[in-house]
């Protein structure tokens, strides 16, 4: 995990709009001090016609921090929204073993993507940022046998593209990109979102 840095708004609360423990893990790892508020199930809509997967996430995560805003009197909201991308086809959280079993099928042997869109909204500022984190993996084309052993492990609910690379598995490899990206924060964006978000609320 890169150095932590101490939280360049001493004065502002900031606000993760996630329930998501693995985002909470990695901004405590940073050592920062944040609320949870999570965004309603209502600020996730489906994907758009003709909408790439980076204008997904970037949308998604816009509507999250748009959504836990108005809750917050004074802080900075972080919201994201992280989705698997393999041959074209958005892959986002399965809804059950059958759909884990069918991204994960669709995964395997394959390079594939992971976008995460992060959302910064200031309040009362109402000035928001938002940014799109890129990672490319490789899949190894794991047996039947091995594919079957994960699902019962139940590790893929709630992970887009029925993974976790955080849990370890060694069939998972980076290719080019951002390891905590895939985790669904990318820390080193984050920081500089953070830093260019201080100047910009700063400007007279």
């Amino acid at each position: 995990m890169p150095n932590a840095l101490p939280f360049p708004f001493p004065d502002r609360m900031l606000v993760l709009a996630s329930r998501s423990p693995r985002r909470r893990t990695l901004l405590e790892e940073l050592g920062w001090d944040f609320q949870i508020v999570p965004a309603d199930e209502s600020a996730e809509c489906g994907l758009c016609s003709r909408e790439t997967p980076p204008e997904f996430v970037a949308r998604l995560a816009r509507q999250k921090a748009a959504n836990v805003a108005p809750k917050v009197e004074d802080g900075i909201v972080l919201a994201c929204d992280t989705v698997a991308v393999c041959r074209g086809h958005i892959l986002g959280k399965p809804a059950d073993i059958d759909d884990a079993r069918r991204m994960l099928n669709m995964l395997r042997g394959c390079i594939h993507q992971v976008f995460t869109g992060i959302c910064l909204w200031a309040v009362p500022e109402q000035i928001t940022d938002v940014a799109v984190e890129k990672t490319d993996l490789m899949m190894d084309r794991i047996s039947d046998a091995q594919l079957e052993t994960y699902l019962k492990t139940r590790l893929w609910e709630g992970k887009a593209g029925a993974f976790g690379y955080q849990d370890g598995w060694d069939w998972l490899k980076i290719q080019s990109g951002c390891e905590s990206n895939v985790v669904g924060l990318p820390i080193e964006r984050l920081k500089q979102m953070i830093a260019d978000f201080r100047c910009s609320l700063t400007k007279p």
